[in-house]
């Protein structure tokens, strides 16, 4: 081989080298211009984005999704086009939420969007916990009403050893919005007698803090 042919050869890889470095460096630009559209709701730059090859799963420094970006600020227009165009309802985040899981804990109507599209509800926040169990520590009674409809294990034991019904009961507050779910959970069929780590039950929970209506509902489905 020629010292020519050598460095032809040796020019043309650096040619290739630069050419796809280029190309990577594109493509996390208009990964980052996705989630930041995202993130704003902006619909028709997230769109746009998506037309000119931006990928739906790219991810930023906390390992959000565009779709992750979107329903932390409840963009439910944006979280629609995103969950059409195939964004993963269930891609977790450098904490452990995933948009499936947050939207549990936090807006119905995009919820309702990933249990259409393919929601775990086996999936598991970093404190061990399915989407019902913050939904009924926070007294959302239509997200605990929706989550039971599609089926998630009422009884799920979080790394906290509490259940929906016993954080329902040791977080909420005992107004109507729990007093309703305590009614949901139990008949969705959940174990009322399922105690925390220290074998404290809801209903002892509940008299403990003075919650008489959730206690009476306990004692009526046979608990302790």
């Amino acid at each position: 081989m020629t010292r020519l042919t050598i460095c032809v050869v040796a020019l043309a890889v650096v040619i290739a080298g630069t050419v796809v470095a280029g190309a990577g460096v594109r493509a996390v630009n208009r990964g980052s211009q996705l989630i930041a559209a995202a993130e704003r709701g902006d619909v028709q730059a997230v769109k746009s984005a998506l037309n000119a090859g931006a990928a739906i799963e790219a991810r930023d420094a906390e390992k959000r999704t565009a779709l992750m970006a979107a329903v932390q600020k409840n963009n439910l227009e944006v979280a629609r086009v995103l969950i059409a165009a195939g964004a993963d309802v269930n891609a977790k985040d450098a904490i452990e939420d995933s948009p499936y899981l947050l939207a549990g804990a936090r807006y119905l109507d995009i919820l309702r969007l990933t249990l259409a599209h393919g929601a775990d509800l086996k999936s598991a926040n970093r404190y061990g916990g399915t989407a019902l169990i913050p939904a009924s520590e926070r007294g959302h009674v239509e997200t605990v009403r929706t989550l039971i409809a599609a089926g998630v294990d009422i009884d799920h034991v979080n790394n906290l050893g509490w259940t929906a019904l016993l954080e329902a009961v040791i977080l909420g507050h005992g107004g109507p919005q729990h007093i309703e779910i305590v009614r949901l959970l139990i008949g969705a069929g959940a174990n009322v007698n399922l105690a925390d780590r220290d074998g404290v039950t809801p209903r002892q929970h509940a008299r403990k803090r003075g919650y008489r209506e959730i206690e009476r509902l306990l004692a009526a489905a046979d608990g302790r």
